[in-house]
């Protein structure tokens, strides 16, 4: 491995955009909801009070790699989660390692990119007004991963920091030419929202299912464990719920679990994961008035995809 090539932060920044990510990423749902992917559950070792080392390993069938994606998860300061460490990539034909590289920027892209996927095949075709709940890196990944897949007219933004909420709205009104405005609270931010996508570090309901307006698409996304969740028993009851992988959602999914165990929704209430929608195998929305819910954990298969296009095109 003396020559293995490393792809770094920079390069990971200056050439993985969300127009080529998005379609990588629907690539690799569909493959891992269609049997092509072979991927064991989430490995996680807390090392201490809500901080967790995490192994992710798949091996994608349909494009001919395998690997594995080792991290830490681990709050800063202002509590937002830092995810640190490296993903390995393997050629299925020979066995050979091909590249590595640093996981913390391909996660936050990906991530948001997943959104998008799920954003365009669940939401209104004339979805216009976003909303997000967080202000951290994820925040910001998502409005502009969003932006490629919706003509957005505003983006309303809450968060717990008004200061860093004001600085997200004001970076991305000048980075993408949108309206961007700060609320007072989750509520107000999303009364009229048409997409929301919740990317906080918050471990309860920061979104009520009686704010939601029917029709509209709601991206779950900060909690990756199952004791966090960021949408309320209501909502998860009231929405057609997809996973971006059932296994793990039933197992690590924090919002459906709480439902369970409030005795208001079953396993059964997972109505498809999101690559059996891509696929045609199952139906998204299915009524222009019905809340759709994505809940989104994270997968092996996704970072292992973003770095393949990075070593094939580096």
């Amino acid at each position: 491995m003396e020559n293995l090539p490393f792809i770094d932060t920079r390069t990971v920044r200056e050439k993985l955009s969300f127009p080529v990510l998005i379609a990588v990423v629907r690539e690799a749902m569909i493959a891992l909801s269609t049997g092509k992917v072979d991927q064991l559950l989430r490995s996680f070792i807390p090392v201490k009070e809500g901080h967790i080392f995490a192994l992710m390993p798949a091996a994608n069938h349909a494009a001919g790699h395998f690997g594995v994606k080792v991290l830490s998860v681990f709050p800063d300061p202002s509590g937002e989660l830092q995810h640190e460490g490296y993903i390995l990539l393997f050629s299925e034909s020979s066995g050979r390692p091909l590249c590595m590289a640093e996981a913390e920027d391909i996660t936050r892209l990906r991530t948001a990119a997943a959104s998008a996927v799920a954003t365009d095949a669940l939401a209104r075709a004339d979805a216009a007004a976003l909303a997000v709940l967080g202000t951290g890196k994820q925040a910001a990944a998502h409005i502009a991963a969003i932006a490629e897949v919706r003509r957005l007219d505003r983006v309303r933004i809450w968060g717990r920091n008004k200061d860093k909420a004001m600085d997200l709205a004001k970076a991305e009104a000048d980075a993408l030419g949108l309206a961007c405005e700060v609320c007072d609270s989750a509520e107000a931010a999303v009364a009229e929202a048409d997409i929301i996508c919740t990317v906080t570090a918050a471990r309860d309901p920061v979104l009520n299912g009686a704010w939601v307006k029917p029709g509209a698409h709601v991206n779950v996304v900060g909690s990756s464990t199952p004791v966090p969740a960021e949408i309320d028993s209501e909502l998860v009851a009231r929405s057609r719920f997809i996973a971006d992988h059932r296994a793990h959602v039933l197992l690590h999914g924090g919002e459906l679990l709480r439902a369970k165990k409030a005795g208001v929704v079953s396993d059964d209430h997972v109505a498809a994961e999101i690559g059996e929608v891509l696929a045609g195998v199952k139906p998204g929305r299915t009524a222009a008035d019905q809340i759709t819910v994505y809940k989104s954990l994270g997968h092996a298969v996704q970072d292992l995809a973003a770095l393949a296009w990075l070593y094939q095109n580096r």
